[in-house]
């Protein structure tokens, strides 16, 4: 597994960016219309993931309105959490001659092939949200995103938080992302960093992947219950899985939230909800508003100015606890 911090410190990938970048400006005949500057349009063809959640919806609806405001003309596609879709999507764009290519992966490997035919074409690729494993680094230019590892560790404190106070083993259930994805195995393997550093009365006993849907974690916690009796808390790898668990919960004749105790990730408005109500103890947020950040690095690729962007374009986010919901509901964008 390659982290996504080694490819910070590859300066020759950098300078491949910069490359891309070069190449994409010296194709203007790509661009569709002039804009309200009178300039050539850029076009960007940006691949989603999916539509399994809440955080994903918001996350294309931000995609969506920042390419609009932002004057860039958007290709979009969702590739409904297959790869072999989202390949195809890519290969579409690459034949449009698109200025400039995005996507939030659906899993972490297999892309360089399609990344190599991009970077054939000049096309540069920017990632949002989620990392990928390849040969070779410079196939694109940044990643818009999160730190889906810190995040993992941010769940692991925040559980230190709700379990103040409390003496001896704690059985913990994970709930896993699509197996695969990056943030699934970055959360686990943060979370598993604080755990095995600092927390040798913590024991996972049930790990499974709810693919990020509400259905696959009221399913995958119905199962888990009826193997094991004695869960004392879930961590959950994103809202809508805890949201399904919880009516396992409830259905199991237990509390969520008292007697199971919860720790996800994400933010969405229905985890706050759920958390207002007492049945989700934390959440820490993994904020899905990423198009006016996609939008700037994307004018800057299309400038020529790709080696000027960051490796790796960090998001602003929060961890709040069950006391910090109701007043921070009112004021939540997704």
């Amino acid at each position: 597994m390659i982290d996504r911090r080694s490819f910070l410190t590859a300066g020759a990938a950098v300078s491949a960016a910069g490359i891309l970048a070069a190449c994409a400006k010296k194709n203007p005949a790509k661009s569709t219309g002039p804009d309200s500057s009178g300039s050539k349009q850029i076009t960007l063809g940006f691949s989603q993931v999916g539509s399994e959640s809440g955080w994903r919806a918001a996350n294309t609806q931000s995609v969506k309105e920042a390419a609009k405001a932002a004057g860039i003309n958007l290709k979009f596609s969702d590739a409904q959490q297959k790869q072999e879709n989202q390949i195809s999507a890519i290969r579409s764009y690459i034949a449009q001659k698109v200025d400039v290519i995005s996507f939030s992966p659906v899993v972490v490997t297999g892309w360089d092939t399609v990344l190599k035919e991009a970077k054939a074409a000049g096309i540069p690729v920017i990632l949002t949200d989620r990392s990928v494993e390849t040969s070779d680094p410079s196939l694109y230019v940044t990643l818009v995103g999160s730190d889906f590892e810190i995040e993992g560790e941010r769940a692991a404190h925040m559980l230190e938080k709700v379990l103040a106070g409390h003496k001896g083993p704690v059985k913990i259930a994970q709930l896993e992302g699509t197996t695969g994805a990056a943030p699934a195995i970055e959360r686990a393997k943060g979370f598993g960093k604080i755990m095995h550093a600092s927390h040798p009365e913590w024991t996972i006993i049930a790990s499974q992947t709810g693919d990020f849907t509400r259905a696959g974690g009221k399913q995958v916690m119905a199962a888990f219950l009826q193997a094991h009796s004695d869960i004392d808390v879930l961590f959950s790898h994103n809202d809508d899985m805890a949201i399904g668990a919880i009516q396992s919960i409830q259905a199991a004749g237990k509390t969520p939230g008292t007697d199971i105790k919860i720790v996800s990730v994400d933010g969405v408005h229905d985890g706050f909800v759920a958390m207002s109500k007492g049945q989700i103890n934390a959440i820490v947020e993994c904020n899905p508003l990423l198009g006016p950040q996609l939008m700037d690095a994307v004018k800057t690729v299309h400038a020529g100015k790709g080696s000027t962007l960051p490796r790796w374009i960090k998001t602003k986010e929060g961890d709040y606890t069950a006391d910090q919901a109701a007043a921070a509901l009112p004021s939540r964008k997704y």
